[in-house]
């Protein structure tokens, strides 16, 4: 199945401040690139996104060098690592979207579950794998088999980018550019 920009929405969990610190600081700079690409590129095409924030009075706020790219977000504060399980988060869920790209951390706590839970909900569920990360690799690559064996999409952030822009004479290629060559 190729990502089709009318049924899609974004979801971008937990990249928030103090989870951020115990990340490798190369990993979380290629996460907010890949990001920042994925929201511009969604922005351009009216895709709507979602934003959560795990418990952020403990955790601190989302990311501050995403609050430039985050502006049309829709914010939700959790306790449960499972999105889903907030009221607000289904909510905020455009209906007519089936197809739900998820980014974000971490990949086997709170992906995992949401990403499950959509499954469960009939949605198309993609993992954008080079926008996801644990603590540790492992815990990554587990997560990833998991959610390919439970009938997630596995993609990557350019895979879904130029299936949204689909030709390069599209003016949004054009726009978004100089991001492509700036996330690896």
């Amino acid at each position: 199945m190729m990502a089709d920009f009318e049924k899609s929405q974004l979801v971008i969990i937990d990249i928030q401040e103090k989870l951020a610190a115990v990340m490798p600081k190369e990993v979380i700079n290629k996460l907010v690139k890949r990001c920042e690409l994925l929201v511009t590129t969604a922005s351009e095409f009216g895709v709507p996104f979602i934003c959560s924030e795990q418990y952020p009075k403990g955790l601190g706020p989302t990311l501050s060098s995403m609050q430039s790219f985050l502006g049309d977000a829709k914010f939700v504060e959790k306790v449960a690592f499972n999105c889903v399980d907030e009221p607000v988060f289904e909510r905020c869920l455009v209906k007519s979207r089936p197809q739900i790209f998820i980014m974000g951390m971490e990949a086997h706590i709170c992906v995992l579950q949401t990403a499950l839970s959509l499954l469960d909900k009939g949605k198309d569920v993609f993992i954008v794998e080079d926008a996801i990360v644990s603590r540790n690799i492992l815990n990554k690559q587990n997560a990833i088999n998991r959610l390919r064996q439970a009938g997630c999409i596995i993609t990557t952030t350019e895979s879904v980018v130029f299936e949204w822009i689909k030709s390069a004479d599209n003016e949004v290629f054009k726009k978004v550019a100089g991001l492509i060559k700036d996330i690896d």
